[in-house]
């Protein structure tokens, strides 16, 4: 979540010692990330807002606390330790494996949740497009963070969300 656009990283003043670079899939931004985890009904259940440069492996266990089952991330999550550890809470971390890594063999049922992994991009694409999650004038921190609050409030309020059928796998 951008608070700035790149070229004015320097001369913005609100979010000087709070907000940090990183780096996402579209490209270098100043500002925050938002980390969810959601279950199959689309409601949030967990999540956290840390600097743009916090790695996001570093937030699964936190994230995780007190849950048990499947957990379906991206590859930036995936880690031979943090998996291992979920797998002693009674979490079983399941992700695409890196091009450098060798596959690993799963069922049909956890390749089309794997797949079905997508369903977190489209509530964070409605959290940005109808909920304004995601632009770039603010001037406050409190307003900023005010801003980013009301939009999980709407989001979580709101009565159809994106959601996985799970009795179209057979589980249940």
């Amino acid at each position: 979540m951008k608070v700035c656009k790149n070229q004015r990283i320097y001369r913005h003043k609100a979010f000087k010692n709070i907000a940090a670079r990183g780096v996402s899939s579209c490209g270098w931004f100043y500002g925050f990330k938002l980390h969810l985890i959601t279950n199959h009904l689309g409601e949030i259940v967990s999540f956290a807002i840390t600097k743009g440069n916090v790695s996001d492996g570093n937030m699964t266990k936190i994230l995780a606390q007190n849950l048990e089952g499947f957990l379906f991330g991206d590859k930036g999550y995936l880690s031979n330790k943090t998996a291992s550890d979920l797998l002693k809470q009674g979490l079983q971390l399941i992700t695409k494996v890196r091009a450098n890594m060798k596959p690993k063999p799963i069922s049909k049922t956890t390749k089309f949740l794997l797949y079905k992994r997508g369903i977190i991009e489209t509530i964070i694409g409605q959290l940005k497009d109808f909920k304004h999650l995601v632009h770039t004038k603010y001037r406050s921190v409190t307003g900023y963070f005010v801003n980013v609050l009301s939009s999980l409030i709407a989001y979580t309020l709101n009565p159809i969300k994106p959601r996985v059928a799970l009795n179209r796998v057979g589980v249940v």
